[in-house]
């Protein structure tokens, strides 16, 4: 995702100042930023259930309808918008006076930053905020870290989202947690190892 919405930075001006002549010129990066998409779903689909895997029985039913709402209209959102892109490429290949001398651009085009840079932002600041809450209430997480995503979650849910970078705050944070996460993992699988060897040393001793 992260992938996906930096090539699109790169070749999609702001909205304000978008005359669709990316259409034209990065038609091909476009396309294969939004073919990395749905592989990016499936990843944030199997974050989602690592998560609630580490919660396991401490799960409140209440935050976890929170969690798991907000995480699948957030990648509902970015599919949208990505289907949209999508099939204004695909128009414009077909038919490009329809789409350049029409208002089908400018309002395909309003639709797509209404999606990304406002509904599927505060979507990724409340799934942030419940996620944090769970953390802070089970302890199942570090303290610091949970106050550090009730930051970011307040900053995407209150944020304006003119600043087109801002999509990639949080597929930013998903990578780090994901990474933190393996670390985790691999300090415990270390440790049960060590102390299994330590148990059969002792075994064949006595």
């Amino acid at each position: 995702m992260i992938a996906t919405f930096t090539i699109i930075n790169m070749n999609v001006p702001a909205v304000n100042e978008d005359t669709g002549a990316w259409l034209e010129t990065s038609v091909g990066s476009i396309t294969i930023a939004l073919a990395l998409v749905p592989f990016a779903g499936i990843a944030f689909l199997w974050f989602m259930g690592v998560l609630r895997d580490r919660i396991g029985l401490l799960e409140d039913q209440f935050f976890s309808t929170l969690f798991i709402g907000s995480g699948l209209l957030y990648l509902g959102l970015v599919f949208t918008g990505a289907a949209i892109a999508g099939g204004l490429i695909t128009a414009y290949a077909l038919e490009p006076s329809i789409v350049t001398e029409t208002a089908v651009y400018i309002f395909a085009r309003a639709v797509m930053y209404r999606i990304n840079n406002v509904y599927s932002i505060r979507m990724a600041g409340m799934f942030m905020f419940v996620l944090a809450t769970i953390w802070v209430r089970t302890g199942v997480m570090p303290r610091l870290l949970g106050l550090i995503t009730y930051a970011v979650a307040i900053l995407l849910l209150v944020s304006i989202s003119f600043f087109p970078w801002m999509v990639g705050i949080f597929p930013t944070w998903v990578l780090l947690i994901s990474v933190y996460i393996l670390v985790l993992n691999y300090r415990y699988r270390k440790d049960d190892h060590a102390g299994a060897v330590d148990d059969k040393t002792e075994g064949s001793a006595e």
